[in-house]
């Protein structure tokens, strides 16, 4: 179990040490660490784009059944679950605009290992990570104009142009690069998925630093909100699922394509948004949350597929 989420286990450390030490994590001299965020992202999401190809879209005509179910249940359950919580819990406007931002954003690549773990359909939950980042540029201003544009304001342009700086222009770029460099640089096949979980930590760790303050007043509550938040993803992602009757499979890819969304990409628009102390706690908060209870339902489904098989769970090490 500690194989599974020693990682989470780390960035909860990281984020211990930030709040307790946490001037080193804000400000080197003159340097303030938070500009390090967006260029971190644009790090990732590159890594994110030579990872995938154009065939990963194909699914949208193979299994058009299960992305339009996906993307609805996407775009509609994480995004009002988070208002409906943002609102009923009392947070101030900013922390709780965060919380809607984190519902708003669309899922990484955390869910397609979650996907892999658990004997779902692997194929459906990459063209829905896909699609949903490619959606974001237009669904997240949207939703976050129409859901917290009563508590922060939103200006739906500049989000836009800044999740296409900060997800698809360096998806593109690395399309192209994955497109004409293919194995021709095994060494960055290796290096991107560790220099994302890197990243990644940083990030939550810089935005615990700067959020500290905040965190000591909300930070139980906000766990509390968060757990709900991404519990209430993967079981209401379910049971739509089970309704519309979909395969069993499809219906654990989607589960955890709703309840895992993409943390960093949030963090990054509170940092564009110019409030990374406020609006980005909620995604430091729900991204190793996420990881944790990801892995474990995950590892439950796998274990339920193997036993209807009869064979054995081998040993995985996961990292998102």
């Amino acid at each position: 179990m500690f194989k599974k989420i020693y990682y989470s286990l780390m960035i909860i450390a990281a984020v211990g040490v930030a709040m307790i030490i946490p001037d080193p994590f804000v400000r080197w001299g003159d340097f303030e660490t938070k500009s390090l965020i967006v260029p971190l992202l644009q790090i990732i999401m590159f890594g994110m784009g030579t990872a995938i190809s154009l065939k990963d879209f194909k699914g949208v005509i193979q299994m058009p059944k299960g992305v339009f179910v996906g993307m609805a249940c996407q775009f509609t359950i994480m995004p009002f679950v988070g208002f409906a919580i943002a609102t009923s819990f009392g947070f101030p406007p900013e922390i709780a605009a965060g919380i809607i931002l984190v519902g708003s954003s669309p899922s990484g690549l955390a869910s397609n290992v979650m996907s892999y773990l658990s004997r779902g359909n692997l194929a459906l939950s990459v063209t829905l990570t896909a699609v949903a980042t490619l959606m974001a540029p237009l669904m997240t201003p949207f939703l976050m104009e129409s859901l917290a544009g009563q508590l922060v304001p939103i200006d739906f342009w500049a989000m836009m142009w800044s999740i296409i700086k900060i997800v698809i222009i360096p998806i593109i770029l690395g399309l192209v690069f994955n497109h004409f460099f293919h194995g021709k640089f095994a060494w960055l096949d290796k290096a991107m998925p560790i220099v994302s979980m890197a990243g990644i930590g940083i990030i939550i760790t810089i935005i615990t630093a700067n959020g500290r303050d905040s965190l000591l007043q909300v930070g139980g509550l906000l766990i509390v909100a968060c757990l709900i938040h991404n519990s209430a993803g993967y079981f209401l992602g379910y049971w739509a699922c089970r309704l519309l009757k979909m395969d069993e499979r499809d219906c654990r890819t989607i589960a955890l394509e709703v309840g895992m969304q993409n943390g960093g990409l949030a963090s990054g628009i509170a940092v564009e948004m110019g409030k990374i102390a406020t609006v980005g706690l909620a995604p430091a908060v729900f991204g190793p949350m996420m990881n944790i209870t990801g892995s474990s339902l995950a590892m439950w489904w796998r274990g339920q597929v193997d036993a209807e098989e009869g064979t054995d769970t081998p040993e995985m090490i996961t990292s998102s």
